[in-house]
């Protein structure tokens, strides 16, 4: 099977305190919208975990939100049972199809259900950090699962948290992984994160974030702001079935280098 491949080169010119040799390569799935009610959907995530799995060096797996397309146990139980035979560790990312406290799956449950599954790494926090060698990846939770909605909501705790962790690690390169863009890839307006000056206040007190990787608009669209390339990726239930691999690469005494891949799933 040959897939289409398509590539997009970053050179990033980056300053930080200590300069270091490294390489790491992960992929990103996103907006799965898993159901049960749909073969197509198992099909086609059953496909990419195949396809995945064929993929030299890769270190991990992200999903990053809006992984089954309504808050309901089963849809959950079902797309872990496909996801939990990856060869590598995954990790996942609330968006907001995910949660619904009152009619749906709560954060807290969320993280249970999916802990019963994920053997490799017993993720059991929706803000969590990953070091693998000389990087750091965040996984940051903008969902609200109180009153669902399509916008983004990076709460103060959280902010707050990200900020101590962006300190502690301030000496490495860092990757923020998150559903909801703060740097929108179109101008639909109704997904919007709710005040995005807040996250910004935050990055803007340090110098070692160096990508933030979202999904949520359903697009792919890459652009530099500020220094942090902001990776926007397509849903994974598109007709094309899309996902991304990612892989940075740093050497001593040049900048980090960001190549995107973007693979087309052939599930027939």
């Amino acid at each position: 099977m040959l897939n289409k491949l398509f590539i997009f080169v970053l050179f990033i010119f980056f300053s930080v305190t200590s300069v270091f040799a490294g390489e790491i390569k992960f992929v990103q799935v996103t907006d799965v919208h898993f159901t049960v009610k749909s073969k197509y959907t198992a099909d086609v995530l059953k496909a990419t975990v195949k396809d995945i799995n064929e993929q030299p060096n890769i270190s991990f797996v992200v999903f990053t939100g809006d992984n089954i397309d309504s808050s309901h146990e089963q849809n959950l139980e079902e797309f872990l049972k496909i996801v939990k035979k990856l060869n590598v560790p995954y990790y996942i990312i609330l968006g907001n199809h995910d949660v619904f406290k009152t009619n749906g799956i709560s954060k807290q449950r969320y993280y249970e259900i999916v802990r019963k599954y994920n053997f490799f790494s017993r993720q059991n926090k929706r803000n969590f950090v990953l070091k693998k060698g000389e990087f750091v990846f965040i996984g940051l939770d903008g969902a609200k699962e109180t009153i669902p909605g399509p916008g983004g909501f990076y709460r103060v705790a959280t902010l707050d948290w990200l900020d101590k962790q962006l300190t502690k690690n301030k000496r490495r390169k860092v990757v923020i992984m998150q559903h909801f863009p703060i740097l929108p890839p179109s101008d639909l307006k109704s997904h919007r994160v709710y005040q995005p000056e807040n996250y910004y206040a935050v990055l803007n007190k340090h110098n070692n974030v160096i990508a933030i990787i979202s999904g949520h608009y359903h697009m792919n669209k890459e652009k530099m702001e500020n220094g942090i390339y902001h990776i926007s990726s397509p849903s994974l239930a598109a007709v094309t079935n899309p996902y991304k691999i990612i892989d940075i690469v740093t050497t001593k005494g040049f900048s980090p280098m960001i190549y995107t891949q973007i693979r087309e799933v052939d599930f027939h």
